[in-house]
């Protein structure tokens, strides 16, 4: 499918930030800015993928093991 494009500290990192993220979305019901804290699925995904569709395209990759 797709190869592994990150490190293990991208990924611990991205998975981190989107957690953190998602629970600033439900800790602030009344905030207007809120939805915008939905972005955190995003890198939470990433994340738990391994691939990141966006290093992909620019050719950028954190994982020191090739994959196939």
């Amino acid at each position: 499918m797709f190869k592994k494009n990150e490190g293990s500290v991208d990924r611990i990192l991205r998975v981190i930030v989107g957690i953190a993220a998602l629970v600033a979305f439900f800790m602030l019901p009344e905030a207007s800015y809120r939805y915008w804290l939905l972005i955190g699925i995003v890198p939470l995904l990433t994340g738990l993928v391994g691939t990141c569709p966006l290093y992909s395209i620019l050719g950028i990759g954190t994982c020191k093991i090739k994959s196939e």
